[in-house]
């Protein structure tokens, strides 16, 4: 299998991560697929190839369904890039790779007439969550409120013994602006390994021991369960775009990766099943 292995490992990804300095969408966008994708047989002979790019927090889960997709169809080559959501979605509109991974709708990052051609596959929740160095937590620094969170990040508030720490800068680790996670964390969160830094990353990242803390936002934790019942606002349904109908061999992978079957999978990776989600809407 010919496949692109494009992320660091979770500790150091947590602190250079935490350079992203963003906040957390919804969903939604102009054509969509939300099919359960349950005829994801193991077709004989399956050949072709995949590209796909985009979402960094997306990436793990499709890692992951590629290897076991492989394992059904080894005469597939699937080639899986990160890069950023923006960036899956500029390249699948101009046709360079078959699936542009999102955090975020088409219509977010693309001029109306190129997100149009675009088909979305919802194909699962994603998580964000507030991430800290331990030593900030063993400040006593353990729950932040939506404004404190926000005044952190926009340089209001520079220290932690503001909000409850240790005296110790705050060290803002953000991303790139072509990030969806970073437009996530913007909206929901914020309203729109160093000592005292604060970014964000998904739950997907923190499965292990990732080397760092999570912080709870107006004291609701960042879990999966808090997503499911609308506690904790701070997440999205994850995207992979086609430009227009995608070809037997992605639409199979696609079909796979939304099938009963591999949704078992899904929770012990840290995303969540779109179909338990109490709330749909943020």
């Amino acid at each position: 299998m010919m496949r692109k292995q494009s992320l660091k490992k979770a500790a150091a990804l947590a602190i250079s991560v935490m350079c992203m300095a963003g906040v957390f969408t919804g969903c939604g966008n102009n054509k969509s697929n939300t099919s359960s994708g349950d005829n994801a047989n193991t077709d004989a002979k399956l050949t072709g190839s995949i590209t796909a790019a985009g979402s960094s927090a997306l990436k793990p889960l499709v890692d992951d369904a590629a290897d076991l997709f492989n394992e059904k169809h080894p005469d597939v080559n699937i080639t899986i890039d990160a890069g950023g959501s923006g960036e899956g979605l500029k390249q699948v509109a101009e046709g360079t790779v078959n699936i542009g991974n999102s955090d975020v709708e088409a219509a977010e990052k693309l001029d109306a007439s190129k997100a149009s051609q675009l088909v979305d596959h919802k194909v699962c929740v994603v998580t964000m969550a507030p991430i800290v160095n331990k030593d900030v937590t063993a400040g006593g620094v353990k729950n932040l409120t939506k404004q404190q969170l926000t005044d952190i990040f926009t340089g209001k508030i520079t220290n932690w013994k503001e909000v409850g720490g240790a005296d110790e800068s705050i060290v803002l680790i953000t991303r790139p602006e072509s990030s969806g996670t970073r437009a996530t964390f913007k909206k929901y969160a914020l309203g729109g390994a160093t000592y005292g830094a604060i970014g964000y990353v998904a739950l997907s990242y923190l499965t292990k021991d990732a080397g760092v803390d999570t912080v709870s936002l107006d004291g609701v934790a960042p879990t999966l369960e808090n997503t499911y019942s609308g506690k904790y606002p701070v997440w999205t349904y994850e995207h992979m775009y086609t430009k227009g109908t995608p070809n037997e061999t992605t639409q199979k992978f696609l079909d796979y990766i939304m099938s009963d079957e591999y949704g078992k999978k899904m929770e012990s990776l840290g995303y969540g099943v779109s179909s338990k989600m109490q709330v749909k809407e943020h």
